[in-house]
């Protein structure tokens, strides 16, 4: 019988208003690919489900649903697919923080090596910038943080793309000298 190449992957988007959760029918292994399908600004999914932040209200279920990608935030992949080798590029993953209100995603970006941090930001291409290693959250809609393998962040939609750097507020402070010192204070001043 005559295979298709046809598979179901499990996606969940984020708009501004609802989580949206469902299967897509591709021929694309990764989310970003189907993603960025430059002949497609909408993505059908089935066996969805669709919760609105915020509310109490029961989620709501359909067999079907068409999602306006531009309204998508980002789309969360709950597995790494490796990309096939013909489609590898080699690339440095930089650690960047990315803002789509109401949510912060950080990760892993993969930038063009041997290119300054600015040129390589401007060389990311595509709709959807995929973010690997991902935790989102948002403070705002009381979303906690939560960690998968992947994010698609709607490049239209994010108002900020920075590479970082994690930084210990505590580096370099020998905390046993602060509380023996606190003590050493305190005896002086019963005396």
């Amino acid at each position: 019988m005559f295979d298709s190449g046809e598979h179901q992957v499990d996606v969940t988007l984020y708009t501004d208003a609802y989580v949206v959760r469902g299967l897509v029918t591709t021929r694309h292994r990764r989310l970003t690919d189907v993603l960025n399908q430059p002949e497609h600004d909408l993505l059908v999914l089935s066996n969805v489900t669709m919760e609105e932040f915020g509310s109490r209200a029961s989620a709501i279920r359909s067999e079907y649903a068409q999602v306006n990608l531009d309204a998508v935030l980002f789309a969360v992949a709950e597995q790494a697919v490796e990309a096939p080798p013909e489609m590898r590029t080699p690339k440095v993953a930089e650690l960047a923080m990315i803002s789509v209100p109401p949510f912060t995603v950080a990760g892993r970006i993969h930038l063009f090596p041997e290119r300054d941090l600015g040129e390589a930001l401007a060389m990311l291409v595509g709709g959807f910038i995929p973010v690997t290693d991902a935790t989102f959250w948002s403070d705002k809609v009381a979303e906690a943080k939560r960690s998968v393998a992947m994010v698609a962040v709607n490049r239209n939609r994010a108002q900020i793309l920075a590479p970082y750097r994690d930084v210990d507020p505590w580096s370099g402070l020998d905390r046993g000298a602060v509380h023996t010192g606190g003590a050493a204070a305190e005896g002086a001043s019963e005396g």
